[in-house]
């Protein structure tokens, strides 16, 4: 990176969430509740990213409805629609615009670097849409057309935003435009970036696990949660006292972990607090904490899943407002490329 793409961006937050399958703990551990806090440091846009979505096939209906239920998760979980800005990307053509231009200054060789590429494609990476291949790319016209200086990531996702910060490099330097694009920064936040599977405390957990058993949902009631903390797989042995101690228990480091994030409080003191004790007791209390937490956002998500026409109503704001912010920066990249326009 050179001196010059130093040059200072107004702080802009940028982050989304694909609409595919109900949201979990995972998403909002590692990701939403750290959203309501960012709001009262930065200006945020928090996208629902439905184009992401399609680079696997999806039923239309699904899709719509899964787009107002990440929209409704936002909104439950304290994102202020009148602060930030919510949206779904395919409102926002600017999207699709500059990514088609980061296509063309992406290199081939980046991309056939991306290991999400080849654990998503697998065995089957011919068969793969081209779409997912290129996928970072308009990762980085999401962020960018914004200017965003900020992307909440996981670290899953920390490859992809190196790939961002080198598209913008490359635009910058071939169109002799210094610091047009910013280098966004990466934000690893909260004590639980990385939720595991109550299944299997080796796999992350996730929307695509066939084992609804796996995941907490935030559309779970409360008996779901409770039932589902009582059935996460653990181990033979008392909780440990020492965080070393979780050495080799995954299924027992990620519900410790868990309690850590949700109660915010230090993990090594989560693991003293229960020194000794039976996971059936642990269990207990880890499943009260979860309750008192999501038990409201999902009493709202339902709420709110009632009445589409507002929801409807808050995407189509914040698409305006989104359209209104990428507009002049989408003109200007026109222009520096060099595209005639009327």
């Amino acid at each position: 990176m050179s001196q010059s793409d130093d040059i200072p961006h107004t702080p802009l937050v940028f982050s989304g969430v694909q609409p595919t399958g109900n949201l979990h703990l995972g998403n909002y551990l590692g990701a939403i509740r750290n959203w309501v806090t960012l709001q009262d440091e930065m200006p945020c846009i928090f996208c629902v990213v439905d184009m992401h979505a399609i680079t696997v096939w999806q039923d239309p209906q699904e899709l719509r409805h899964a787009t107002r239920m990440v929209a409704a998760a936002y909104i439950a979980s304290g994102i202020d629609p009148q602060r930030t800005v919510i949206f779904n990307q395919s409102q926002v053509a600017a999207h699709a615009e500059l990514a088609w231009i980061f296509n063309c200054v992406a290199r081939l060789g980046w991309l056939n670097r991306m290991t999400q590429f080849k654990e998503k494609a697998g065995k089957n990476r011919e068969n793969a849409s081209a779409g997912l291949y290129v996928y970072p790319n308009l990762m980085a016209a999401d962020v960018l057309a914004y200017r965003a200086t900020h992307v909440p990531v996981g670290e899953d996702q920390k490859q992809h935003l190196e790939l961002m910060r080198d598209i913008a490099h490359k635009f910058n330097t071939d169109f002799n435009v210094p610091g047009f694009f910013p280098q966004p920064e990466p934000l690893i936040t909260g004590p639980a970036t990385r939720v595991m599977s109550l299944r299997d405390g080796r796999q992350k957990m996730s929307k695509s696990d066939p084992s609804e058993l796996s995941r907490i949902a935030l559309s779970d009631t409360k008996d779901v949660i409770a039932d589902k903390i009582r059935r996460a797989r653990t181990d033979p042995e008392p909780l440990p006292g020492t965080v070393e101690g979780l050495e080799g228990r995954p299924e027992a480091d990620n519900l410790l972990s868990i309690y850590a994030a949700i109660s915010g409080e230090p993990k090594d003191a989560v693991v003293a607090q229960f020194a000794g004790a039976l996971f059936s007791k642990f269990k207990e209390e880890l499943a009260e904490r979860l309750i008192a937490t999501l038990a409201p956002v999902g009493a709202e998500m339902t709420k709110l899943e009632r009445d589409p026409a507002y929801i409807d109503g808050v995407l189509k704001a914040g698409a305006e407002r989104a359209r209104a912010i990428a507009a002049p920066v989408l003109a200007e990249v026109y222009d520096i490329v060099g595209f005639v326009r009327g």
